[in-house]
Order: structure tokens, then C-alpha cells, then sequence
């Protein structure tokens, strides 16, 4: 069963802790029922690449969220770097850094390479404030930048908020991952995020994977919120529309 079948396959747990004892206790915690956790930057500097093996060690996937991004030759060096047991790395910057990261991973299948399209805690305004033309909408460049990975081989986004749906309809042709930060479940605070969605919606609006970070981490029972979580992403893919073709 794919994790497009499997509903709990979906959740992409955050662990936003500053090193391993924390974030190996949340691991811990939730046992079996999640299976694919991401690494950003805080832990990665806490816990190094070790944490990250530890995790594949453990039969976990692991969401290395590094946005990697820098001259072509640097990005190249950096994913040929790269470990096998990273299933999805993201990457921010133009289609020139797709391509740099492709060389970089060569013939291996993983990891694969997710192009963020526009921050969660980024909106319209954010946008119009750096770029001329005061018609400019977050969902528009998000579109801008999903076609510009896309077309350079990406193999997945990066997506928030409404630019979901928006994104799912304009390449309705194409195989991509989709992977949504910023969910917020019923009744938790958007927090840092101005762009949400709840994993209904997200799921819905062509999702293939959710992260979810402080209402499982702040949670007073981590596993019954994972657990709510996986029952609306079962929901919303029973709302999405079949795929073209």
C-alpha cells in the first residue's frame, strides 16, 4: 500500500527541537503511528546528520528540510552529498538550482527534491513589498515558481494555503508531490504561518503529504492528535477529485 493509500503514511511530523533527546522522546512517543518526521534547520544544527541516519535506522522516513539553495556548484556538491536515507529535501531558489541538485544526486532515486514555492509565513503583502506591480498575488507567484521547478525536473513542491488548489489545477497533466506545511488542525492558533489549512482541506485540495509540527508537539496527547489528524486526511482524500486521465 502507498502512502497515497494508506492515510497515516500522509503525516509528516516536525520535529522542531534543538537536539536528539527531545525530539528522540516525541519519536518515542508516537511510536508506530507515524512513520515519516522532518529535520529542519534547528535540529539539524543540534542533532547533525547522525539523528537524521538514527531515524533511517529506526525504519523511518525522514523530510530533510534544508531549502537548499546557493550557486550551482555548491547545491550540486551538497546533494551529491546527500544520504540515501533522506526521502524528500527541499531546495529554494530558481530552475538553475533544480538542475544543480539533479546533477548532484545523479542516477540515485533519493532524495527527492521538493522546491518550496513560496513560505507558509509569507502572504500577498509579503510579496507586493519585494516585487514591482501591486496585482501581485501570492497564489500567482507561487504558480510562477511551481512551473519553473517543474519544468527544470523538479520532483515535487512545496505548497500553502490556497496556492494548493491552485497549483493541483494548473499542471492537472503532471506527476508531482505536493507536500503542505502550515496545518493547523480545529481549534490550534496559525502560530508563525499566514497561510493555512487544516488537513482536510489540504488533503482535499491535492495534498499528498502533510506536516504537522506544534499542535502534535504542544499536544497533551501527541498520539490522539496524530490520530484526529490521520482520520481528516482519510476524509479530505475521499473528497479529491479522481486525477485527469
Amino acid at each position: 500500500m502507498s502512502a497515497l493509500e494508506n492515510p497515516g503514511e500522509r503525516l509528516i511530523v516536525a520535529l522542531d527541537f534543538d537536539g536528539r533527546d527531545p525530539a528522540r522522546r516525541l519519536v518515542d512517543r508516537l511510536g508506530g503511528a507515524v512513520t515519516f518526521y522532518k529535520v529542519g534547520w534547528q535540529l539539524f544544527i543540534g542533532a547533525g546528520f547522525a539523528f537524521v541516519r538514527e531515524l533511517g535506522e529506526r525504519g523511518k522516513k525522514v523530510f530533510l528540510d534544508l531549502k537548499v539553495g546557493d550557486i550551482d556548484a555548491t547545491v550540486q556538491a551538497a546533494v551529491a552529498n546527500m544520504k540515501e536515507e533522506v526521502e524528500f529535501l527541499t531546495l529554494q531558489g530558481t530552475a538553475a538550482t533544480v538542475r544543480a541538485a539533479r546533477t548532484g544526486r545523479a542516477d540515485r532515486a533519493r532524495p527527492r527534491l521538493l522546491m518550496v514555492t513560496a513560505l507558509s509565513s509569507v502572504d500577498t503583502a509579503d510579496v507586493r513589498g519585494v516585487n514591482e506591480g501591486p496585482g501581485l498575488d501570492i497564489d500567482d507567484y507561487a504558480v510562477a515558481s511551481a512551473r519553473a521547478a517543474l519544468d527544470a525536473g523538479c520532483d515535487g513542491l512545496i505548497a500553502s494555503g490556497s496556492s494548493v488548489g491552485r497549483i493541483r489545477a494548473g499542471f492537472p497533466d503532471r506527476e508531482f508531490v505536493v507536500v503542505v506545511p502550515g496545518i493547523r488542525p480545529a481549534g490550534a492558533g496559525a502560530d508563525d504561518h499566514k497561510r493555512t489549512l487544516a488537513p482536510m482541506e489540504a488533503t482535499r485540495d491535492g495534498a499528498d503529504y502533510l506536516v504537522v509540527g506544534r499542535p502534535i508537539r504542544n499536544a497533551p496527547d501527541p498520539s490522539a492528535t496524530v490520530a484526529r489528524i490521520v482520520d481528516d486526511i482519510a476524509r479530505g482524500a475521499q473528497m479529491r477529485p479522481p486525477a485527469a486521465g
